[in-house]
């Protein structure tokens, strides 16, 4: 909290009154709740999600579940169903291989896509947005990088590694402002950073 000629104004940080707690011992409750927090730090920077590849995952895991319904509760018992059976498996590997491709040629390890920021100029991209935290390890990797790595306006991927010792108390308490200071600061230095060559 700020004052500026007798006014008082909020910073952006979520409230303290409200703390995010996460378990220290399972480094995928960790890593979720830095993502998470992150995602919210991101679109409140004027980033809107972009939910179209995760509208095409929900579709394709909704055709391998139709899929596997119609396999189980078909009307005709084994074996007069063999046929339908063989086809419902071919379709479910194939569905199942087409969600992995999407997973690992789109989305890759991101957890948030986004379109470009509110207002901004035309020759500017979305963020494509990863992290890691390998199990065992208290160093996590934040990566900023476009959305659109092929377009002329995409710029050079950005990232931090940092302990997460560093934004936790020892109760599991996120130490918000601390987080938010270092990814607003990451965001900021992709923001300004110079265009890539081509």
């Amino acid at each position: 909290m700020t004052t500026t000629n007798g006014t008082t104004t909020t910073t952006t940080i979520s409230a303290t009154n409200n703390p995010k707690k996460t378990n220290l011992l399972d480094h995928h409750s960790i890593k979720h709740l830095l993502d998470e927090t992150v995602t919210e730090i991101v679109t409140n920077r004027g980033y809107n999600e972009d939910v179209r590849m995760s509208n095409v995952r929900l579709l394709i895991g909704a055709i391998i579940v139709i899929v596997a319904l119609f396999a189980q509760f078909y009307n005709k018992k084994f074996p007069d169903n063999r046929n339908f059976l063989i086809g419902c498996i071919v379709l479910y590997v194939l569905f199942n291989g087409i969600l992995q491709l999407v997973i690992y040629t789109k989305e890759k390890n991101a957890f948030l896509l986004t379109y470009p920021p509110s207002g901004s100029a035309y020759n500017s991209t979305g963020l494509m947005i990863s992290s890691k935290l390998p199990r065992f390890s208290d160093m996590y990797t934040l990566t900023i990088a476009s959305a659109d790595p092929k377009s002329i306006s995409a710029k050079p991927t950005v990232e931090f590694t940092k302990s997460v010792t560093k934004w936790f108390t020892k109760d599991g308490v996120l130490v918000e402002w601390l987080f938010w200071k270092d990814v607003e600061a990451l965001v900021t230095n992709y923001a300004n950073a110079n265009k890539k060559s081509k």
